[in-house]
């Protein structure tokens, strides 16, 4: 039986989710039904009961995430600072703490501008594109390029990056943009760094809908950034910066990677808005 107002359809679609042992069952419900009805979260208070069609809908994507299926992957999309990003089954959703990095080096950036015209930007591993996006849309002006390996990620990333002059090229981030060697500005990378030997740690939701391609880099889950001080050296002119997130745990062996590396000064480690340290920054000596 259809609900009698919007109202009744959030409280119905909460108690449900909440049962299920969801974290978050009125945001979620809000965000479902505002999906459903094409309106935004906040303007739910003025909105009317569900159509019968619109109910079936809304109950199926209920019991999706009930089962333990993303938001995001239910709406199809996920914001990023200020940009709204397309994602799914494939790719990785980006979260919160990259803002906090991705910010850094947008301010990094706005900064260059002032003596460079047109700052070099290069993002390695690339996901969903939302952080070559966000530097679009809040540093306008750079030339802008991006790397993805996942031929699915690379996907949803042609398709938020679409009309905004960056280069995204599908391939790995160690043979990326030779071209460019010595001559970028910035480097900025959300890398895999999930131990291998973590997998029960990480959540089932995760475990099961994000993919593993951009989690887990070798047994102790710096792999990727090992990799990312050799390639960031590489492309990097004397002087340019580097940023590169990390999980809360490796907030020492993280930075020491680059410490030891001989191509990097300035080595610090960054606090995200929880005041976790998750990202690193360096400068190419």
């Amino acid at each position: 039986m259809t609900p009698d107002s919007a109202a009744a359809a959030l409280r119905l679609a909460a108690d449900r989710l909440r049962a299920a042992g969801q974290p978050s069952p009125e945001a979620d419900a809000r965000i479902l039904l505002a999906h459903v009805l094409d309106r935004t979260p906040g303007s739910l208070v003025a909105a009317g009961p569900p159509a019968p069609g619109e109910w079936a809908t809304f109950e199926d994507l209920v019991a999706r995430r009930e089962a333990g299926e993303p938001l995001q992957h239910l709406t199809g999309e996920a914001w990023f600072r200020t940009v709204r990003v397309e994602v799914g089954p494939g790719v990785f959703t980006p979260r919160p703490e990259t803002e906090v990095m991705t910010g850094w080096a947008i301010e990094r950036l706005v900064e260059l501008q002032g003596s460079i015209p047109e700052p070099v930007v290069v993002e390695l591993c690339a996901g969903s594109g939302a952080i070559s996006l966000a530097i679009a849309t809040e540093a306008p002006g750079c030339r802008q390029h991006a790397v993805e390996l996942s031929s699915e990620a690379w996907a949803y990333a042609a398709r938020n990056l679409r009309d905004t002059g960056v280069e995204l090229v599908e391939g790995d981030m160690a043979d990326a943009f030779r071209e460019l060697d010595g001559t970028v500005d910035l480097v900025i990378c959300n890398p895999p760094y999930v131990p291998l030997d973590a997998w029960l740690g990480v959540t089932e939701e995760v475990r099961r809908h994000e993919p593993a391609l951009a989690l887990f880099s070798g047994a102790d889950g710096l792999g990727a950034l090992r990799v990312l001080a050799d390639v960031g050296a590489r492309l990097l002119r004397p002087g340019g910066l580097l940023c590169a997130e990390h999980a809360e745990v490796q907030a020492e062996s993280a930075p020491g990677i680059f410490r030891r590396h001989g191509a990097w000064a300035g080595v610090r480690d960054h606090r995200d808005l929880t005041g976790r340290q998750r990202f690193l920054t360096a400068t190419r000596r």
